[in-house]
C-alpha cells in the first residue's frame, strides 16, 4: 500500500468511486484532501457524459469536496475532440444531455435531425421510442453511429441504471451497424488523461469501480490499477475476467488509511 501512496499521479473514476447519485461515498473527501495536501496531480476521468466539468465541480462542491474544474475530463469532451478531428464542422443528431451537446457546440458541431454526419448517444433522460426510432432511420440513411462510452450500467443510489452501452444497443440491432465508443477503455481517453497530467506511465495509477472499463483501460495503457468495490464490480464478478487489478480495495479511503483487503 505504501508503494501505491507513493505514486506521483492519480487518474480516478467518479460514479461508484467518489459518489453514488447525490451521495458522497465513504472516504472520498479524505482521498481528495490527501491528493491536494500531497500536491499530487490528479484527474477525474469519467465515462459519464451528462455533465460538463463546471457542473461536476459544482456537484462535488455541494457534497463538500472542492475539485477545480480543470481536474475533470469526460467522455463527452473526448467524443467532441475525436469528432472535431474526424469531421471538422460536422453535424449530429444527439441523444444525450447538456454536457454532451455543449461539448459538441464548443468544437464547432451543429445539431441536425434531418441528415446529420453522426448519430451520437450518451446517457439521457430523454431517451424514448420516438428518439430511438428517429436515430435508427438516420443511421439507415447513412449517419455514422457513435457512443460516448460502452458502459452497460452505472451505479445510482437505488442500485443500477442502464447506461450508454445499453441505450445504444437497440440502434445497433435494428440497423446492423456497430457503434464506435470513445470513452474508456478506448485508449483515446487515456491519452488525453496522460497529456493533461504530464506524467510517465510508471508514475501514474488509475482508480475505478469497473473491471471492463477502468481496470482494462489501465492495463492496456501500462498503468497500475486499483479496483474499488464501492460501485459496479464485486469480488465475484472480478473473477470472471482474464485480467486482474494490482490492488482491490473497499473504497478510495483505503488508499489513504488502511491496507488492501
Amino acid at each position: 500500500m505504501e508503494e501505491l501512496r507513493n505514486k506521483k499521479a492519480f487518474i480516478c473514476d467518479m460514479d461508484g468511486v467518489i459518489y453514488h447519485g447525490n451521495r458522497l461515498l465513504p472516504g472520498a473527501k479524505l482521498f481528495v484532501d490527501w491528493l491536494t495536501a500531497e500536491g499530487k496531480p490528479y484527474l477525474f476521468l469519467t465515462n459519464a457524459s451528462e455533465r460538463s466539468p463546471r457542473e461536476l465541480h459544482e456537484k462535488l462542491a455541494r457534497l463538500g469536496v472542492d475539485v477545480p474544474t480543470e481536474n475533470f475530463y469526460t467522455s463527452a469532451l473526448a467524443t467532441a475532440a475525436f469528432l472535431a478531428s474526424q469531421c471538422p464542422g460536422g453535424s449530429a443528431y444527439v441523444i444525450g444531455e447538456a454536457g454532451l451537446i455543449n461539448a459538441l457546440y464548443d468544437v464547432g458541431f451543429t445539431m441536425n435531425d434531418v441528415n446529420p454526419d453522426y448519430v451520437i448517444v450518451g446517457e439521457s433522460r430523454n431517451y424514448n421510442l420516438d428518439t430511438l426510432e428517429h436515430a435508427v432511420n438516420l443511421v439507415l440513411k447513412g449517419a455514422k453511429l457513435i457512443g460516448t462510452n460502452p458502459d452497460l450500467t452505472g451505479p445510482v443510489e437505488k442500485g443500477i441504471t442502464p447506461a450508454t452501452g445499453a441505450l445504444i444497443s437497440p440502434i445497433e440491432l435494428a440497423t446492423g451497424s456497430k457503434a464506435y465508443f470513445v470513452g474508456k477503455p478506448n485508449p483515446l481517453m487515456m491519452r488525453h488523461a496522460r497529456r493533461r497530467l504530464d506524467t510517465r506511465r510508471e508514475e501514474t495509477v488509475i482508480v475505478g469501480d469497473r473491471m471492463d472499463t477502468d481496470v482494462l483501460s489501465g492495463i492496456e495503457a501500462g498503468l497500475e490499477t486499483v479496483l474499488v468495490l464501492s460501485g459496479v464490480s464485486t469480488r465475484e464478478t472480478m473473477n470472471k475476467f482474464a485480467y486482474r487489478p494490482n490492488y482491490v480495495l473497499d473504497g478510495v479511503g483505503d488508499i489513504v488509511g488502511t491496507s488492501a483487503k
